[in-house]
C-alpha cells in the first residue's frame, strides 16, 4: 500500500520554477474513489496554463490532468473498476503529476493490454479532446476540409491520423518544414509552414477559394482573425485552447460578417462529465489505437522530478508528438 507519494506541488503562480516536489500522504479511497498508483503522467497545455494562473487554482494546489497506472483500491460504489486493473484518465481534479494518488473513479478507464503505460498516460487528454473534435462538436463527415493548428503536436498528430483514417481532408499548420513533415506523414493532406507562408492565402488555394468546413485552433491568439477567414459560409470555429495567449474580446457581428459562421468554445471536461460517456469516449480511442489507426508517438521523456523542463520545452514549442513524465 502507498502511504505517501512525490507529489509536483505549486503554492504561487508563476513559470516552471513554482513548481516543487512535495511527499504528500495518500490515503484511503473514500465512497466513489479510487487509489492509484502511477506508472506514467501526460503532459498538456492546460498543465501550463494552471501553472501561470491564466486558469486560476486553489493555492497550494497539485498539478497534472492525465495519467496511466494500476488500481491499488477502491472504494465503496465502484463497480467499473477493480484492484490490480491497469487503468487511465485524464480528468479532474488536477493533481496527475505525482506517483500515486487518491481520486473520483468515474473518468478513470481500464486500459486495453495492448497499450502500454507511456502510451496511456500519452494519449488520454489529447486522444479524448480528438474525439470531441470529430465526433461531438459539429458533424463531419467523409470528404470534408478541416484546417488544424498545431498539427505535429501531441494532439494534432493524433487528428492527423483520425481524419485520415475517416477520410477527412485535414490542413494541417506547424512552425517549421520539420513540423510540417511530421504532419504528413502521420496523415494530414496539406501542410502549411506558418512562418513562411500565408496561411489563409494557402488555405484558399488549396480549396479553390471556397474554405474549410471547420477549423480546430488550439493556438489562440496568433491565428484566431486568420482562422476566421479560413472558413467556408456556414462553417464552424472551433477554439479549444491557447497556447499563444488568449483570445481578446471580439464583436460577434464579424461572424455574420464573414458567412454566418458559427463558434465554439469547448472543454474536454465538459464533454467526459458524464460516466458513461467518457467510458464510450475513450473506448473508441482505445479501438483507433489497437487497430493501428492511430499510433501515439511520444517524443520526449522527463523523470517527475524534472518536470520544469518538460513546462520550458512544451512552452518553448521545442517538443513533437506527445511528451510523458516517468513515475
Amino acid at each position: 500500500m502507498t502511504n505517501s507519494a512525490q507529489t509536483v506541488v505549486i503554492e504561487a503562480f508563476g513559470g516552471p520554477e513554482v513548481m516543487t516536489l512535495a511527499d504528500r500522504p495518500v490515503g484511503e479511497p473514500g465512497k466513489g474513489e479510487i487509489r492509484i498508483s502511477h506508472r506514467a503522467c501526460g503532459l498538456n497545455f492546460i498543465d501550463c496554463y494552471q501553472r501561470s494562473g491564466l486558469y486560476p487554482l486553489a493555492l497550494p494546489a497539485a498539478l497534472g490532468m492525465e495519467a496511466a497506472g494500476v488500481v491499488e483500491a477502491i472504494g465503496e460504489g465502484v463497480t467499473h473498476l477493480k484492484a490490480g486493473d491497469r487503468v487511465a484518465y485524464a480528468a479532474m481534479p488536477p493533481g496527475a503529476y505525482c506517483a500515486a494518488r487518491v481520486m473520483p473513479a468515474s473518468q478513470v478507464c481500464p486500459l486495453p493490454d495492448g497499450i502500454s503505460f507511456d502510451e496511456g498516460a500519452a494519449m488520454m487528454l489529447k486522444g479524448m479532446t480528438v474525439q470531441y473534435l470529430f465526433r461531438r462538436t459539429t458533424p463531419i463527415k467523409k470528404g470534408d476540409w478541416v484546417l488544424f493548428h498545431a498539427a505535429a503536436g501531441g494532439v494534432g498528430l493524433i487528428a492527423c491520423q483520425w481524419a485520415r483514417d475517416e477520410g477527412i481532408n485535414l490542413i494541417g499548420t506547424a512552425g517549421s518544414d520539420a513540423k510540417c513533415a511530421l504532419a504528413k506523414a502521420h496523415g494530414a493532406t496539406h501542410v502549411i509552414n506558418y512562418r513562411t507562408e500565408d496561411f489563409v492565402a494557402r488555405v484558399k488555394e488549396i480549396t479553390g477559394g471556397k474554405g474549410v468546413d471547420v477549423v480546430m485552433d488550439s493556438v489562440g491568439k496568433d491565428t484566431f482573425d486568420g482562422s476566421l477567414d479560413c472558413l467556408k459560409p456556414l462553417g464552424m470555429m472551433i477554439t479549444f485552447g491557447n497556447a499563444s495567449g488568449k483570445v481578446p474580446p471580439m464583436d460577434v457581428g464579424i461572424l455574420g460578417a464573414k458567412g454566418s459562421i458559427k463558434i465554439t468554445r469547448p472543454t474536454l471536461f465538459t464533454h467526459i462529465a458524464d460516466h458513461e460517456t467518457c467510458q464510450q469516449m475513450a473506448r473508441e480511442l482505445f479501438e483507433k489505437v489497437t487497430s493501428g489507426a492511430v499510433k501515439i508517438r511520444i517524443d520526449q521523456r522527463f523523470a517527475l522530478a524534472d518536470v520544469a523542463d518538460a513546462h520550458r520545452a512544451l512552452e518553448g514549442r521545442a517538443t513533437t508528438g506527445a511528451t510523458v513524465l516517468t513515475v
